[in-house]
Parts: structure tokens; C-alpha cells; sequence
């Protein structure tokens, strides 16, 4: 039986005054919306990897306006680099989401994304869930639901840590989304060739990409990870734009909330956490360590060059905080380097 729900995603509640940016930015979005639907523009649904457990799928999608030229599943794949961000997202579809042999039907939060649990029986492992609405194609998620006897997971950071950016941060963002696509993007050494020995020595181990990037760039992430051979996972990322109740997103929470919801919904996980030292990660990951020492199994860092420490922005200063640590923490440069440290504590075979 369907029920309705609502995506957990910042949205207005009652009673509760918006931010005047995203006032401007739901009017500005809603003028977009009605322009393109006399365009002819259609509705189409971008689904995001996820994961879950046997007794639930956390379900990620968008819901925006294409051109209805080719099939859903192409549109989607168009929707990258610097049109990503002129994407006109749709928030008043209601969208079937079809998993385990259950109907779920839910509506979009601001900015079109849907964030929102499902109760389901599932099996662990990779699963899928059809994702529909009365205006736009089938399209399909795909959602790793963790085996209920999994103790290991894997946390990544992406830019710097999986990707080379070698960019000020203040361009990143903005290079990142509308210049790159995925084939001019560089792995960092390694990286890929350790995140596959650790599931392969961990083979129940959930892996989640957590980044500050928006969901917009999702499909181009995706198909990096791909291209260059990294392990399938979840990917968390952020909306783009003003909240509810203030101008920009912060990047640091949106990490910080993802790590304490994970701890919440997997309590016997212990989690690699891996990022790099060009300013952020070793904070937010020094505090979560902190107050949940026994949901961190490790801390590895990439430590960025030279030169990428200069362009980041500079290292984070974090030296007697992390010897003070009840939790291991490992750095290197490059992927291999790191084998060997986690490979001494046990977390990579031989």
C-alpha cells in the first residue's frame, strides 16, 4: 500500500519565516519552472546512489525540467558541468518510488531534491527502487543496503582525496562544476587501487562519498568514480544555494551532520574516515572521533603537496589533537603510502 511522505530536505515548516534569499530563490525557480514548461521543457528524475539497511532505504533523487528530446535516462546524463547549474528544479511533483515490492510516494524539498527513509524489507547488498511520476519516465536508483553483520564501512572525502583539484578553494567550486567534466579530472595516485583492497579485505564494508559538492554535479562525480575503477557507494552531497535561514550552505556541516547521522543509523560500524589535510577534514573528523570514539575504526589523511597545500589554502593544524587521539591516525601523500599504514592496523590483507 502507497503511502505519502515528504522529503527530508531544509524546507519551510510551519509557522516558520524563510530567509529572504531563498524567498527570491523559490519566486526566481517558480518563474523558471512556469517559462519552461510553455518551452515544452519535461519533467525528468535524477537519481543519486544511496544506501539502507534490511529495514530500510534511504531514497535520493531531483526532480527537474529537460529538454524532451531523448529518454529519461539520457536526459539525466546531459545534465552536467555548468547546465547542471541551470537546471529549473521541480518541487511540486509527486514521485512513485517503487522498492521491495512497496509504492512510496513522495514530494521534492526545496530545490528539488528528495531525501527521504523508506521502510522496506530488503536483502543486503545492492538494490534498486523505480522512481516515477505521472509526468516523466521510469528511471531507476540504485541503493546498497548494509548487511546487518557489516562492522567496517568507508568514508571518503572527494576533492583532494579521491580527485585532484590543485585550485585556490574559492575557484573549485566554480571550476569544478562549470568547466570539468569527468574526463579531464585526475585521480590521485593510489587512491582508487586502495579504496578496492579495502573492500575486497572488508567485503560487507558499506562505502559513502561525502563531499561538499552539490547534488547537481552527482552524475559527473558518478562517472569518475567509474572511469577510474573507485568501489560503487553511496554518494552524499549537499544542495546548492541559500537555506531556510541563511545565505549560503556551510560545506563543514553538511559533512558533520552526514557523519552523525551515519553513527545513528549504523551504531556498530566502525568507519575509515578518509580525507586530506588542506584545511577541513582532519577538524570535522578530529571532532567526530572525539564524541564517537568507538564508531571510528581509523582516521586516514592524504596530505596534499606542497603546492596543493598552498592552493587549499594551507594545512590544517591539528598535530597534538590527533596524538592525543584514542583513534589511529595515518597519513601519506598518495594511496600506496597509505596501504601500508592501514595495512599495519589491519585493515588490508596481505
Amino acid at each position: 500500500m502507497a503511502r505519502l511522505g515528504k522529503a527530508h530536505t531544509p524546507a519551510k515548516t510551519a509557522g516558520e519565516i524563510l530567509h529572504r534569499a531563498a524567498r527570491i530563490e523559490d519566486s526566481f525557480h517558480s518563474w523558471r519552472e512556469r517559462r519552461g514548461r510553455k518551452r515544452g521543457l519535461i519533467t525528468t528524475l535524477i537519481p543519486y546512489s544511496s544506501y539502507g539497511a534490511t529495514d530500510w532505504a534511504r531514497v535520493l533523487c531531483r526532480v527537474v525540467l529537460t529538454r524532451g528530446t531523448e529518454t529519461s535516462k539520457k536526459r539525466a546524463e546531459k545534465v552536467r558541468g555548468w547546465r547542471s547549474f541551470f537546471s529549473i528544479p521541480v518541487n511540486d511533483e509527486v514521485v512513485t518510488v517503487t522498492i521491495g515490492g512497496k509504492a512510496v510516494k513522495l514530494t521534492p524539498g526545496r530545490g528539488g531534491v528528495i531525501d527521504e527513509q523508506v521502510d522496506v524489507a530488503l536483502a543486503p547488498g545492492w538494490q534498486t527502487a523505480t522512481l516515477e511520476s505521472a509526468s516523466s519516465d521510469a528511471t531507476t536508483a540504485h541503493i546498497f543496503v548494509v548487511d546487518p553483520k557489516a562492522s567496517f564501512g568507508i568514508i571518503s572525502d572527494v576533492d583532494d582525496t579521491v580527485m585532484v583539484t590543485a585550485l585556490p578553494r574559492p575557484l573549485l567550486a566554480a571550476w569544478n562544476t562549470f568547466v570539468l567534466d569527468e574526463h579531464a579530472r585526475r585521480p590521485v595516485p593510489g587512491m582508487a587501487v586502495l579504496y578496492d583492497r579495502l573492500a575486497r579485505a572488508n567485503p560487507l564494508a558499506p562505502v559513502v562519498y561525502l563531499s561538499t559538492g552539490a547534488w547537481n554535479v552527482a552524475p559527473t562525480l558518478t562517472r569518475f568514480l567509474r572511469r577510474n575503477l573507485y568501489p560503487r557507494g553511496a554518494m552524499l552531497l549537499t544542495d546548492w544555494g541559500p537555506t531556510h535561514d541563511r545565505w549560503f550552505r556551510s560545506g563543514a556541516e553538511h559533512k558533520r551532520a552526514s557523519l552523525h547521522r551515519l553513527a545513528s543509523e549504523f551504531p556498530t560500524i566502525k568507519w575509515l574516515l578518509v580525507g586530506d589535510d588542506g584545511q577541513h577534514d582532519e577538524e570535522i573528523y578530529g571532532d567526530f572521533a572525539a564524541s564517537h570514539p568507538d564508531n571510528v575504526a581509523a582516521v586516514a589523511i592524504r596530505q596534499l603537496s606542497t603546492g596543493e597545500a598552498v592552493l587549499a589554502g594551507g594545512r590544517s593544524k591539528m598535530a597534538e589533537r590527533e596524538l592525543e587521539s584514542s583513534v589511529p591516525w595515518r597519513f601519506a601523500p598518495d594511496g600506496a603510502s597509505l596501504a601500508v599504514e592501514l595495512r599495519e592496523l589491519g585493515l588490508i590483507n596481505d
